[in-house]
Formats: structure tokens, C-alpha cells, sequence
């Protein structure tokens, strides 16, 4: 059984995680390997996007037209709560080959 929900746990790490938050949604995306995982998600006005860096190296989360810029630290996490609708490609600043896309939808 253990085996099981070890199993099942690394398996919501595969994907975007979504929690309850205060005021929306909490949806983590992974950092490993060089890589946003999932590098696409959808989210809610509202939602709070959790970068998880699991590199031993600093990331950012840059929006391509530099609506926001999020400096996430070796080991660490960051977040941002999106509030308007819309589709938004980022980038590390670190890494530029880094990309990743959120797609805001209005609840």
C-alpha cells in the first residue's frame, strides 16, 4: 500500500498540483532538469502559480513582455497570483531556452 500512494504522489508531481488557496487555486509548476513542468498550464483569475525549483541552480519566471519577473532561488519556491485573463509566455532570464506558457481564464 505504501509503494502505492508513493507512487501516486510522484505521479501529481508529473503534472501541474492543484491546491486549494486562499482567494483561487494554488497550481505548482516543477523546476527540474533545466525544465518548467508542466511548461503549459491553465489557470483561473485569481490562482496563485508556485514554481518549485528542484535545480541546484537560480531560475527566474519571466513574462516575455515583462509583465512580471519572478526570481526563484536554488532549492526554493516563488509565487504569483494572476488577475487578468489572458495567455502569457515566459522565459528564465537565467536560461532563456527555459519556456514556459499560463493561460488565464476568468472563472
Amino acid at each position: 500500500m505504501r509503494g502505492v500512494i508513493v507512487a501516486l504522489i510522484a505521479g501529481l508531481f508529473q503534472a501541474a498540483l492543484v491546491l486549494p488557496c486562499l482567494g483561487g487555486e494554488l497550481v505548482r509548476v516543477k523546476i527540474t532538469n533545466l525544465a518548467f513542468m508542466p511548461a503549459s498550464i491553465n489557470v483561473h483569475a485569481g490562482d496563485t502559480v508556485e514554481w518549485v525549483n528542484e535545480d541546484f541552480i537560480d531560475h527566474t519566471a519571466t513574462e516575455t513582455s515583462g509583465d512580471w519577473d519572478v526570481a526563484i532561488p536554488a532549492e526554493k519556491s516563488a509565487q504569483l497570483t494572476v488577475t487578468r485573463a489572458g495567455t502569457f509566455s515566459y522565459y528564465c532570464r537565467v536560461h532563456p531556452g527555459m519556456t514556459g506558457t499560463v493561460h488565464v481564464i476568468t472563472k
